[in-house]
C-alpha cells in the first residue's frame, strides 16, 4: 500500500502528526508512507523512522507568484512525483485550502481528510472521497490525528506522545560548544500570533528567577521575526542572560535538546522540546492548552486561557480569562525540575 500524508505545517502540528506516521507504519507494516511538507520544515519530516519519502511544497511563494515559470515548474514536478508514485490513499490531516488542494493533486482513488468539525475549513471537503470524524470534544489533537489510522483499516490507537528521539540523534553534532558547554535553560520570546506572546518584562523576570533558583545560565532562542523580543528579553533579563545566535531549525533543535528546561508560550519549539524529554514549561494566553499543550515525559502547563467550548473545533484558539505572572511560571519550573 503507497499512503501520501498532507501536513504541510506548522512547525508543532508537525510534531503532533508523528504519532500517527508511526500508528499508520504499525497497522500496515508494509506500507510506503510519503509525506508532504512545507520545505523550511522538511527537517522535522526527514528521517523519521515511519517515512518512506519526502516531498516538499512553498505554497505561500507560490500564491504570492502563482503564475511564474518557476511556480509553474515545481508544481509540475510534484504532481509528476505523485504520478510516479500512484499512491493508493492520500490522507490530509491538516483540513485547511492549501492542504486539500495538494491531496487531490495525488491522485490517490481514496482522499480521506477530517470531517467537520474538526478541520478547519469547509471547502477542503469537496477534494476528498470520505472523511472521519476526530475525537471527542476535550480530546487532543494528536488523538483526532489519530484517527485517520482507520482509513488503513488500523486499529483504534491510544494516545503517544510525539517522540523526537530520531531527531535530536540526527542533530546532536550540531550542538554549540564553549560558552553552551554549560548548563543553561532555554527560553522562547515568540510565538506564532502576539496574542499568545507574554509581554518582554515579564519574560526577563522569568529569565532573573531561573538563573537565581536553579542556577542556569539562560538563553533567549528566537525564530523569525522575533529577533528583536530575544534581545530585548535578554538585555533585561540579567547577567546570566542572553540572546542565542541565529539557528536555522536543526541548530535550534540541537539547542533544546541540550537545555537543562525551556520555557515557552504555545509554540513549535514548546512541543519539539517536550517531544525530547527535555523539562518544559508551556504558558498558554489565549489556547486551549487541552487540545493543543505539549505531550511528553516532562511538561508542565501554566495556564490563563479559557477551556474548550465543550464542542470538537479545528482550532485552538480561546479567549484569555486571566494574566500569567512570572512568578506563576518561575514557580512551575521549580516544581517541574524538583519533581524530574
Amino acid at each position: 500500500m503507497r499512503i501520501v500524508l498532507v501536513r504541510l505545517s506548522a512547525f508543532g502540528d508537525i510534531v503532533h502528526t508523528w504519532p500517527l506516521a508511526c500508528a499508520l507504519r504499525e497497522a500496515q507494516p508494509g506500507l510506503h508512507l510519503s509525506w508532504v511538507v512545507e520545505e523550511p520544515f522538511r527537517p522535522l519530516v526527514e528521517g523519521h523512522p515511519a517515512v518512506d519519502s519526502i516531498m516538499t511544497t512553498r505554497t505561500r511563494r507560490w500564491r504570492r507568484r502563482p503564475w511564474s515559470p518557476h511556480t509553474r515548474a515545481e508544481i509540475t514536478a510534484l504532481k509528476s512525483r505523485f504520478h510516479e508514485l500512484q499512491p493508493d490513499v492520500a490522507l490530509d490531516s491538516q483540513g485547511v485550502l492549501k492542504s486539500a488542494m495538494v491531496t487531490r493533486w495525488t491522485g490517490a482513488p481514496r482522499r480521506v481528510g477530517l470531517a467537520r468539525p474538526w478541520r478547519r475549513e469547509l471547502l477542503p471537503g469537496l477534494t476528498y472521497t470520505e472523511t472521519i470524524d476526530g475525537a471527542v470534544a476535550g480530546s487532543h489533537v494528536v488523538d483526532t490525528n489519530l484517527r485517520l489510522v482507520r482509513a488503513v483499516d488500523g486499529p483504534p490507537s491510544a494516545r503517544r506522545p510525539p517522540d523526537g528521539a530520531w531527531l535530536l540523534e540526527r542533530v546532536g553534532h550540531r550542538f554549540p560548544a564553549g560558552e553552551w558547554s554549560t548548563p543553561y535553560a532555554v527560553v522562547l520570546p515568540g510565538t506564532g500570533g502576539a496574542h499568545k506572546n507574554l509581554p518582554v518584562r515579564a519574560l526577563a523576570e522569568v529569565c532573573r528567577g531561573i538563573a537565581a533558583d536553579l542556577d542556569l545560565d539562560v538563553v533567549a532562542a528566537w525564530g523569525p521575526g522575533e529577533e528583536s523580543r530575544a534581545v530585548a528579553v535578554a538585555e533585561a533579563g540579567g547577567a546570566r542572560a542572553r540572546p542565542a545566535p541565529p539557528t536555522d531549525l536543526e541548530e535550534l533543535a540541537a539547542v533544546l535538546g541540550g537545555a537543562s528546561l525551556v520555557v515557552g508560550g504555545d509554540t513549535g519549539p514548546v512541543h519539539l522540546a517536550a517531544s525530547f524529554g527535555v523539562p518544559t514549561v508551556a504558558v498558554f494566553l489565549a489556547s486551549d492548552w487541552r487540545r493543543n499543550g505539549p505531550l511528553g515525559p516532562r511538561t508542565t502547563v501554566v495556564s490563563g486561557a479559557a477551556g474548550s467550548p465543550g464542542r470538537p473545533s479545528g482550532s485552538a484558539r480561546t479567549l484569555p480569562i486571566h494574566p500569567i505572572t512570572a512568578q506563576e511560571i518561575i514557580s512551575a519550573s521549580l516544581e517541574l525540575i524538583d519533581t524530574g
